[in-house]
Formats: C-alpha cells, structure tokens, sequence
C-alpha cells in the first residue's frame, strides 16, 4: 500500500464520497467529496499529511457553511411560475349565462367554468368581462 501517493487515497475517498451523495442525494457528501479533491490537490503539490487533512476539513466545512445555507433559502421560497388554478386567479374570464351570488357560467382560458359573485348583491349579463378573485373547488369568485 505504501507503493499508492496519497492523492490516489483522495480521490478513491472522493469516488467513495460520491456513492452516498447519489444514493441518498443529500448534498452534503458532494461538499465533503470536492473537499476530498482539493485535499487531492494538495498531496499532488506535495503538502504533508497534516496539511491534507486540513485542506480536506477547511474546504468541506467551507462549502457546507456557505452553500447549506443558500441551498436551504432557495428550496424554501415559492416557485414564480403559478400553476393550476393558481395560475387563473386574477384573469380576466366572459360571462355565458347570467352570473349573480347562486351561480352563473363563465369562460376562462378556453374552459367553461362554474361561477359566483364575490358581492352577492352583483349580477354579471353575458357577454360581459369580469376578473377571477379566487377558485373554490370547481367554481369561480368573480367581481
């Protein structure tokens, strides 16, 4: 084993780092593998053991302090790009029959959809345009 230079253990390391970052997808394994790289690097240079050890520590400690942090921040917002009945809230849909506080039909992106009034009291003729507000179930808050 003495005949191997250590930045062959490296990176064997880093190829065994890899496994269980593809295994178990947890991001972490990647980092501690790039620091298994860069401690590769350093036995190339011809740095000590020592010094591999703490470049391997320092890289993987650097990259989990400042990546984790972003990666978690970016996972944790709301996608820009509303979808489904999301994505109808706030357009503008034609009346087909009568819409009042009991119901009424509508036409919204090309479908034909159950409507209500949001203010009871408001009556919508066809042919007239009104806005979506929000979807209950299967039935559109119109104003």
């Amino acid at each position: 084993m003495n005949d191997i230079d250590a930045y062959v253990w490296w990176l064997v390391g880093a190829a065994a780092l890899g496994i269980p970052l593809v295994v178990t997808a947890m991001p972490e394994f990647g980092m501690l593998a790039v620091g298994a790289v860069a401690a590769a690097v350093a036995a190339g240079f011809g740095l000590g053991t020592v010094a591999q050890v703490l470049v391997f520590v320092a890289v993987s400690v650097a990259l989990i302090a400042v990546v984790r942090p972003i990666a978690a921040r970016h996972s944790a917002q709301r996608p820009r790009l509303a979808t489904g009945v999301d994505a109808l809230k706030g357009k503008q849909a034609v009346v087909l029959e009568r819409v009042d506080g009991s119901g009424g039909r509508i036409k919204l992106a090309g479908e034909v959809w159950s409507a209500r009034a949001l203010d009871t009291d408001r009556t919508y003729e066809v042919g007239q345009e009104v806005d979506v507000v929000d979807i209950e179930g299967a039935t559109a808050l119109v104003i």
